[in-house]
């Protein structure tokens, strides 16, 4: 019976002791979640604002990626849509959450093939497969 008294007098400790070990408890939770909001969300908010920034700035006439890797150029925008270009009279319809980033034609950047570019290869390996099985 005296090991059962002095053990609960162990566990609920004296009064002094228990508010610094709640403390001790306390404190690498609170240091936890200030790093956490350092590392990870502010910078996180930070992207997101940015990313909200440049798709706003987005005009009419701007070459663009999307974030499927769609390379286009933009010819109108209606409301929260956007529709883009992707070739000779194909146009499709995105929303502008979807557009990534703005392809800077100045670094030489571009979706549009060029010269030295070499052409497509005739088959692909799908197609090879589908050949193979008949």
């Amino acid at each position: 019976m005296r090991s059962v008294h002095l053990a609960s007098v162990l566990a609920s400790g004296s009064g002094s002791s228990s508010g610094g070990s709640a403390l001790g408890l306390i404190l690498p939770f609170a240091i936890m979640g200030v790093a956490m909001y350092f590392l990870l969300i502010r910078p996180q908010k930070r992207r997101q604002r940015e990313q909200l920034a440049l798709q706003q700035a987005i005009e009419v006439g701007d070459e663009i990626m999307t974030t499927s890797g769609v390379y286009g150029f933009v010819t109108s925008f209606e409301g929260d849509i956007a529709w883009i270009e992707i070739d000779d009279d194909v146009q499709i319809r995105i929303a502008r959450q979807a557009i990534q980033r703005k392809v800077d034609t100045s670094k030489g950047e571009t979706a549009v093939p060029t010269d030295k570019d070499a052409p497509a290869p005739s088959s692909t390996p799908i197609d090879d497969v589908a050949a193979d099985e008949s």
